[in-house]
């Protein structure tokens, strides 16, 4: 049997175990592109979408996952950042937009990532592809292979730049999931590189194009995309207090009509939707009491942060409970599921997190646990 205790939502310490509540009536906004996402990052669920699915051309967008496995590089100590790479004729000679390296050049990781995020560099993107799998092709499979394993169902990679390949397609929703995970497993790089309004290299100074960076100080990256073909694209991401969002807007007419449109749509999120981190990993929820242990209780705890966002507003009608066993009994091992937290608005429960054993108990001798056994049947 169990038993249900109800808890007020903000009576402790409220964190992934995630979830957002979208509302129908709540519209997305109607945006000047061909299509669009906006990712709450805390929880990973789409606040609005048009055609997320739709298969696009990423172009340069598509230099997010280029930085996301040389990021992965370094930390693998596969790469250092001070470490030089020879520039390839393919290299200089790729079209597009550029960092001006050339054949006669040695560049260092750190500098390729510059003007591979900042400036945009296909030059760049070719370089560290070559650096890191011997050449873009090889560099072209790890990208699908990360693609996959990042849960991107719709995503082909065939270049690391984003020039024009009929093959070299991908989504919006796809392109928030790789963003998303940038920012999570990289956060440091990402804070360092991706807010840059500026880079100069070999004397000459390119700016950021991602033009939010220079109109809204909430926002911090993230990546811009052009081709005839795919339009002008923008990955944005912004962060107010502890709520992050991650925008994407694909094929829109202009650079002007790219930064407006997902300035209009981070707006959206920020206004009618609010993120708030309800328990941390190891929050302990309770002490509960165990029978038939050489301890005379647990802590009750979570093993992942707990992370919610709500229509704004609703967090004062949010109800928690926590269900345990009419009886908790040794042995526990660490981080055994005890129970769960179950979150209800409206009656109707919208998100479960399970509970786990901050410690481990050992069961307690014979005669004791006989002791306990006559007192759980008295009860």
């Amino acid at each position: 049997m169990w038993r249900t205790l109800f808890v007020l939502v903000f009576s402790f310490p409220l964190i992934a175990s995630a979830t957002a509540v979208v509302r129908s009536d709540i519209p997305a906004p109607t945006l000047a592109a061909k299509a669009f996402v906006l990712r709450d990052a805390n929880t990973g669920q789409l606040l609005a979408a048009h055609q997320p699915d739709m298969p696009v051309e990423p172009a340069s967008l598509t230099k997010v996952m280029t930085a996301y496995l040389t990021f992965e590089a370094v930390k693998q100590q596969r790469l250092r950042l001070g470490q030089a790479l020879p520039v390839s004729e393919k290299a200089w000679k790729v079209e597009g937009s550029k960092m001006f390296i050339d054949t006669t050049m040695t560049v260092t990781v750190d500098e390729l990532l510059h003007g591979l995020i900042i400036q945009s560099g296909n030059d760049a993107a070719v370089t560290l592809a070559e650096g890191i799998a011997g050449s873009e092709e090889l560099f072209a499979a790890l990208m699908n292979k990360k693609a996959a394993a990042l849960g991107m169902q719709h995503s082909h990679f065939m270049n690391a730049t984003g020039l024009p390949d009929p093959n070299h397609t991908t989504t919006a929703r796809d392109l928030a999931i790789l963003a998303n995970a940038l920012i999570r497993d990289f956060p440091q790089d990402y804070a360092r590189l991706y807010s840059q309004k500026s880079y100069t290299y070999n004397k000459i100074t390119q700016p950021n194009r991602n033009r939010l960076l220079f109109l809204d100080p909430t926002v911090d990256g993230m990546k811009t995309g052009h081709t005839e073909s795919a339009g002008y694209c923008l990955i944005s991401s912004a962060k107010r207090e502890d709520f992050r969002l991650i925008s994407v807007v694909l094929g829109t007419a202009s650079d002007n009509v790219r930064a407006a449109e997902s300035q209009k749509l981070l707006n959206f999120g920020f206004q009618f939707y609010e993120s708030k981190r309800l328990y941390a990993a190891g929050s302990v929820i309770r002490q509960e009491k165990v029978w038939k242990g050489t301890e005379n209780q647990v802590a009750i705890t979570v093993a992942q942060p707990v992370y919610f966002t709500l229509p704004r507003g609703e967090f004062a009608n949010m109800k928690a409970n926590i269900q345990l066993p009419q009886a908790l009994s040794a042995p526990i091992k660490a981080q055994q599921v005890v129970g769960q937290l179950a979150f209800s608005l409206d009656g109707k429960v919208v998100h479960q997190v399970p509970l786990v054993a901050a410690s481990a108990v050992t069961a307690s001798n014979f005669v004791a646990r006989m002791v306990d056994q006559v007192r759980l049947f008295l009860q």
